[in-house]
């Protein structure tokens, strides 16, 4: 399963990775705005938008990659490991 990673702590990168490791998922993370951020986006199995940390020009940017490519979205609030492993919960349990 892949996932995309939006927002979040720039120190939190790798421990964001390896607990989508530890789901068996593969996870890309985008912390700022990339150049074209829409097609490094793809078709994930699941977007995980931390909102709190987020601009809003990321958060149309998923949203339409959305639209587009029809992947599911997840707003989190915090950026926290906890919030991460619930979503990976509630997504990957029903694989």
């Amino acid at each position: 399963m892949s996932i995309v990673i939006v927002g979040g702590n720039d120190r939190m990168t790798t421990r964001y990775k390896d607990i989508c490791k530890s789901y068996n998922c593969k996870a890309k993370v985008f912390i700022k705005l990339p150049a074209q951020f829409d097609k490094q986006i793809g078709s994930p199995d699941l977007a995980v938008v931390f909102s709190d940390t987020v601009s809003h020009k990321m958060l149309t940017g998923v949203k339409q990659g959305a639209d587009k490519n029809k992947f599911p979205v997840e707003i989190c609030h915090s950026s926290s490991c906890s919030a991460l492993k619930k979503v990976l919960e509630k997504h990957v349990c029903k694989q």
